[in-house]
């Protein structure tokens, strides 16, 4: 236990082992003094945590850019000179606690046979998709195979799930984590992400894999397929990839079909997409990067949160670690870059996630 410093100069100064009385005096307005500094600290921390609860809290036309989609567009400038006053700029709103966090009332994000779909929340998410109708229609048709209610995949057994976001940044290069990575109990991979040849910095297992149409990739029979449909096509692919196969056209190559576990199918609600743009981003960019999307998906899900291959590595340079640079100008694209690593970097700040900085 502390004990303060002028307490302790106090005991020099005027010895009281000759006076029982005031011995007994001392003491018990010493431990008063010391259970004042505790009930002090716990109000502090207790504070601490409700101010952050409570505080001022692929392009959807199906236009993504594989090469550069991802935690990727985290921008970042190597330099963390001013990292600490960007967190503790950045404010949070009611609404952005909310978004983050699941509490009563807020959007699920992931869609189940039961979602009902808001005219708001479909219009944000359709552009010139269709219409209302059509989308309910289709979403009854994806529910006819894969299950109504989405397994998550969370431990049943373990009362504080802890979980690895594994992005796809230059710097995992070099970085060792991968142990650290394995032993968390849900590891969250996205689009072409490979772990054969680079086992010792990414890890080898994967329990969600996190994709769209023209990032999708085969799995095997124990993870967890999450769909980011950024529009009506999207789903439409995942009914037919699964049974007649896939033939229609994007502006990059699809998979006809994907090998993968329909049962451990799951789809994010675009409802949810929507809150994670307009309320955690507040509009900034295009839409939201599947890196980031990720992320809050993970704070949904998960108690622990490590975050592993986010922003730019040592040298500032943009690329993911199993592909040679090739535009070392690049930045982010029409994701806002600098918002979400600012978002990032206040999670770890504030202790919701764990930012691992890489090699």
């Amino acid at each position: 236990m502390y004990v303060p410093s002028y307490a302790l100069h106090r005991l020099k100064l005027f010895p009281i082992d000759k006076n029982p009385t005031a011995r007994w005096s001392f003491h018990l307005k010493l431990l008063t003094f010391l259970l004042f500094v505790t009930v002090i600290g716990v109000f502090l921390k207790s504070g601490n945590i409700e101010w952050l609860w409570f505080q001022d809290q692929s392009q959807p036309d199906g236009q993504h850019d594989g090469q550069h989609d991802g935690q990727h567009y985290f921008q970042h400038d190597g330099q963390d000179d001013h990292a600490d006053k960007s967190q503790r700029d950045l404010d949070y709103s009611e609404d952005t606690a909310w978004c983050l966090h699941p509490q009563k009332g807020s959007v699920a994000p992931f869609l189940s046979a039961k979602t009902k779909l808001s005219e708001d929340a479909f219009k944000w998410w359709k552009k010139e998709q269709g219409n209302l109708s059509y989308f309910e229609e289709t979403v009854n048709k994806l529910f006819e195979i894969f299950p109504p209610i989405p397994d998550l995949g969370k431990p049943k057994f373990n009362l504080c799930s802890t979980c690895a976001v594994v992005g796809n940044s230059l710097n995992l290069k070099g970085s060792n984590y991968g142990p650290l990575i394995d032993s968390k109990d849900i590891i969250m991979r996205m689009n072409f992400a490979p772990t054969k040849g680079y086992e010792e910095d990414v890890g080898t297992k994967t329990t969600h894999h996190v994709m769209y149409p023209e990032s999708a990739v085969d799995l095997d029979n124990s993870t967890h397929l999450v769909l980011l449909p950024f529009k009506i096509l999207d789903l439409e692919w995942l009914i037919r990839a699964f049974t007649t196969g896939f033939h229609g056209r994007s502006y990059a190559p699809i998979k006809s079909r994907i090998q993968a576990n329909k049962d451990l199918v799951i789809v994010i609600s675009p409802a949810f997409m929507k809150d994670v743009h307009q309320i955690l981003l507040k509009e900034k960019g295009s839409y939201p990067s599947t890196g980031f999307l990720t992320v809050v998906l993970a704070l949904h899900i998960c108690d622990e949160i490590s975050v592993f291959g986010y922003g730019a590595d040592r040298n500032g340079q943009w690329s993911h670690y199993f592909e040679t640079l090739k535009d070392k100008s690049f930045k982010t694209g029409k994701h806002p870059g600098q918002q979400e690593y600012k978002i990032l970097q206040k999670l770890n700040f504030e202790k919701l996630v764990k930012l691992y900085p890489g090699a």
